[in-house]
């Protein structure tokens, strides 16, 4: 959730009877007192792909600043539409490439991971 402008994501623990509090745009979020939680997996939206596991988001840039900043780094799994793949998407040097790519085609870029 977005705690602050600009800076990366913070992930709270969520249950279906926890405490709910209104976030930015209005959107329901975890109450700050939630416990914070690291993740092994995370799963991304994809506007946009590439071959090379780059991806186009919402904007804003809060999933590649949260994705810089996270330790250990989650496993990242890009879901989106084949048709949206891209030659490009001209990535900057704060974009990090996703890990895996699924589309209704099935699986389409795997990254080597260490």
């Amino acid at each position: 959730m977005v705690e602050t402008n600009a800076d990366p994501l913070t992930f709270r623990r969520w249950t279906p009877d926890a405490r709910m509090a209104r976030g930015d745009w209005n959107i329901p979020v975890p109450a700050p007192h939630a416990r914070i939680v690291t993740h092994d997996i995370a799963i991304a939206p994809l506007v946009g792909w590439t071959t090379e596991g780059y991806r186009l988001g919402y904007g804003g840039g809060y999933f590649d600043r949260t994705r810089a900043a996270l330790e250990p780094k989650p496993f990242v799994v890009g879901i989106g539409f084949q048709e949206a793949r891209l030659q490009t998407i001209f990535p900057q040097p704060r974009d990090i490439p996703l890990d895996l790519i699924v589309t209704e085609k099935g699986i389409q870029t795997v990254r080597d991971v260490v």
